[in-house]
């Protein structure tokens, strides 16, 4: 081979070295740009700065307004990002990193009052929040990182009735909002309650992690007058209730899957109320693990919980066909609650009080229980509207018993007009069931046993018309 050939290979070699030294020095600073072509807004690119210091609500906001442009994703990368309230956008995606964790502000300052169009009782809570929505469609929160509430930061200017609820931001607050999805992301320290969807239509929120524990009313998710709702694969840990479908306005809570998640709570795990002004219909919650929280300090409830399954309708409204199957339930004080009530608060002023609800086509199966306290399970209407259509079957509770003779003389009061919650009557004239105000109700496989010696019957029904049992199976020590 002449020389001059391997000069001209050298040359080659060198050359293409040199493009592609070019190409790695070229790539990162066009790779931003290279993102918003492709539908990607990193909120760095508008001057944010995930040093956990800086405030970046304009920066974040900035990227939000120009993704809606053409739609996309608003990308915060690794980094610890300072913010107050987003005001999220239709088509817009805010994707969370790995490795990245959004901080909410702990200047309430920063988080403007928000009022929305759309009125409900939860106007008398909460007007703030970090990540805000209204009367939007296509919208996400996703990733594997963290969004952080710094909720312990925030304290009520009083505790009276009117001021403790003010200047407790939410974290997520969706209102009237179509096609939203939460997914993957991890939820912690809200000041109020974690996440509020009002009234939103076709919501999926799955796999995501939550932890509060901070501050009053620490909720884990809120589903409240929304339709077509499928929620799975999630794990929660929280003060106040997990799992809870609320109607705060004159809709209905409707078409609503809940399955295969891990919950914690010291109140109440899954629940449908205690607001029920449009009722819930068309409910499915399955394949739902309940076990004792991992925090041991508590701002309200029990530490172990309050309750597994509260059934609730107190201010009018609708229950129609709720099926609660397979269920595991350790350590809450009472696993089953069906209550109607008829506390009548209206949602907004000037309306009328509303009537007695319904509570109708209730089917609870497959529960296994154990940790439950001496109080009993109980399925209570009222005079004249009783509780109808409730099957349970297949069904083994474990109390902790310890109940005397005098509590089986025990006058249970109505208690119509107070707020509903499985502990309200105290201890029951029955250690399993006591019933009250009922028609059609079945029991079928049922299993029920306690640990310390218990005077009390299994079950007390009275004002119950057309009771069925079948495989009743009760343990008796008096």
């Amino acid at each position: 081979m002449s020389s001059c050939t391997k000069k001209t290979k050298r040359i080659i070699v060198f050359l293409a070295v040199i493009c592609f030294m070019h190409f790695l020095i070229i790539i990162p600073e066009d790779f931003s740009l290279a993102e918003r072509h492709n539908g990607i807004f990193n909120v760095c690119d508008y001057g944010a700065k995930g040093d956990g210091v800086q405030l970046n609500t304009e920066a974040i906001q900035t990227a939000v307004n120009e993704c809606a442009k053409t739609g996309g994703s608003v990308l915060i990368p690794p980094g610890r990002y300072l913010s107050g309230t987003i005001f999220m956008k239709s088509n817009v995606t805010l994707h969370i990193c790995t490795g990245a964790i959004l901080l909410g502000s702990t200047n309430i300052k920063d988080y403007p009052e928000k009022r929305p169009e759309l009125r409900s009782y939860t106007d008398n809570y909460v007007t703030q929040s970090l990540i805000y929505g209204e009367n939007l469609y296509n919208i996400a929160v996703v990733g594997q990182g963290i969004i952080d509430g710094q909720g312990s930061f925030f304290k009520p200017p009083s505790k009276a009735r009117e001021d403790r609820y003010k200047y407790r931001p939410y974290i997520i607050r969706f209102i009237n909002c179509q096609n939203v999805t939460v997914e993957n992301i991890t939820l912690r320290n809200s000041a109020m309650w974690m996440q509020h969807y009002l009234a939103c239509e076709h919501v999926t929120i799955r796999k995501i992690k939550v932890y509060n524990h901070c501050n009053m009313n620490n909720d884990m998710l809120d589903i409240d007058s929304c339709r077509d709702v499928i929620i799975s694969d999630c794990f929660g840990d929280s003060d106040d209730d997990a799992l809870t479908i609320k109607s705060t306005l004159g809709r209905l809570s409707e078409n609503i899957t809940i399955n295969n998640c891990v919950v914690s709570s010291h109140c109440n795990a899954i629940k449908c109320g205690t607001e029920s002004h449009g009722g819930f219909k068309n409910i499915t919650i399955s394949n739902i693990v309940v076990r004792p929280s991992k925090d041991d300090s508590r701002i309200y409830g029990h530490r172990n919980g309050i309750s597994g399954i509260s059934l609730e309708i107190v201010d009018g409204g609708i229950m129609d066909g709720v099926t609660i199957s397979n269920i595991r339930i350790d350590g809450p004080k009472v696993p089953i609650f069906i209550r109607l009530g008829n506390r009548a608060r209206t949602y907004k002023n000037g309306l009328k009080k509303p009537p007695v609800g319904v509570v109708q086509n209730v089917n609870i199966s497959h529960i296994i229980a154990s940790g439950a306290d001496a109080i009993g399970c109980s399925i209570t209407g009222l005079p004249g509207y009783p509780v109808k259509n409730v099957s349970l079957s297949n069904i083994r509770i474990n109390y902790k018993g310890g109940g005397i003779r005098e509590d089986v003389l025990k006058v249970v009061p109505e208690k119509a007009e107070e707020y509903p919650e499985s502990t309200m009557f105290g201890i029951l004239p029955a250690y399993g069931f006591f019933i009250r105000h009922a028609s059609k109700i079945s029991f079928d496989n049922i299993d029920l046993t306690f640990d310390e010696k218990d005077h009390r019957p299994a079950l007390i029904c009275d004002d119950v018309e057309g009771l069925s049992l079948s495989g009743f199976r009760c343990r008796r020590n008096y």
